[in-house]
């Protein structure tokens, strides 16, 4: 759809701000440049009307475009990426059925907390309530879904609600958002000025909550950290790595956790996590929730302790020995500078072998 108007063609201006460029042409012009702004690469999506100036732009810019034969392989494959880089994956969908098609994929991230981005189209706002082509108010459907769902209304929402929804997708807890555009808005002539997306800072763990943490594993005899995705989403491995050096603990994995420390490291272990249960006296559960993979966080007679990368990710179901949220290498950097004093300065690993 290459506009046959000069001015209409994006352009890119003087900054307007640090970092910003001018952006001009259709809306669809302005969400991927909102989209490439916060580190979207490629494009996974199924042809649809509503949502056809998002690949004119994305033809002109030279953004990947993924065409596939239905949305749920559209949006599981944006997951599968996301999770890969560790960047936003972005699904592009059109209206009604087409939005509906990747909830399933959605419910997915919002469970394993993916930054996932949907861009879905909608129904002309002109028409709307008259029955128009795949009308369909998306919004309450994916919120529960979602960390965020939102119509951009306007030509000048769409530049701020896009980006505001890949801060949102990056920010910890991470988790999927979505974001649909009527067609009538996103024909129409737009110009923004679009920033590029600073990783959200990281929220600084309370140091009294991570002295308390590491005095609990200093002190145990048979301890043991269970780590999850969210340490590999926050890019904490090797903070994980100095820790577990550190304080002599063993390392089960857990989901994307799985490969957060070596195999080959003598502190990784695998396919023995039922030792947790019968040997651990202290059970450090880093970056996964205590839900049904861990038993609810039931470990038999050890006493818990729940580290994660939000307030509100600690579990409240069971009582814990303790807690920690935060940025989680600051967390684990904080396990792995602890000086004081050990139960068991050269730990001999029972809980590793099973034995005494």
């Amino acid at each position: 759809m290459a506009s046959g108007v000069e001015q209409d063609r994006p352009t890119a201006g003087e900054p307007a701000g640090p970092g910003a460029r001018r952006v001009q042409g259709h809306g669809g012009d302005v969400a991927l440049a909102a989209l490439r702004a916060a580190g979207v690469a490629e494009m996974f999506t199924l042809s649809g009307g509503h949502v056809f100036p998002v690949y004119d732009a994305a033809v002109r810019e030279k953004l990947r475009i993924v065409d596939v034969r239905h949305e749920q392989t559209a949006t599981f494959a944006a997951e599968g990426t996301a999770k890969l880089t560790r960047r936003p994956g972005l699904a592009v969908v059109t209206a009604g059925p087409g939005v509906t098609n990747s909830v399933s994929a959605v419910t997915s991230a919002y469970f394993t907390g993916v930054p996932l981005v949907v861009l879905g189209g909608r129904a002309p706002t002109v028409n709307w309530g008259r029955g128009g082509l795949q009308e369909l108010d998306h919004v309450p459907l994916l919120a529960p879904v979602t960390k965020s769902a939102a119509t951009a209304g306007s030509t000048d929402a769409i530049g701020p609600v896009l980006l505001d929804a890949a801060r949102t997708a990056l920010t910890p807890h991470r988790g999927p958002v979505f974001v649909d555009v009527p067609m009538d808005v996103v024909f129409s002539p737009a110009a923004a000025d679009i920033a590029p997306v600073e990783p959200p800072p990281p929220t600084e763990p309370d140091p009294a909550a991570v002295a308390e943490v590491a005095r609990l594993v200093a002190g145990a005899e048979r301890p043991a950290f269970v780590v999850g995705g969210d340490v590999y989403f926050g890019r904490a491995e090797a903070a994980l790595a100095r820790a577990a050096a550190a304080l002599r603990v063993p390392v089960f994995a857990n989901g994307m956790g799985r490969g957060c420390l070596p195999a080959d490291d003598p502190l990784a272990f695998a396919r023995v996590r039922g030792l947790l249960r019968k040997e651990a006296d202290l059970v450090v559960v880093v970056g996964t929730p205590l839900d049904f993979r861990l038993a609810f966080g039931d470990f038999g007679a050890a006493a818990v302790v729940h580290v994660a990368d939000s307030a509100a990710g600690v579990a409240r179901h069971r009582p814990l020995a303790a807690s920690a949220s935060g940025d989680l290498a600051a967390i684990l950097d904080g396990l792995a500078a602890w000086s004081g004093d050990r139960a068991v300065q050269h730990r001999r690993h029972r809980l590793h072998a099973g034995g005494p």
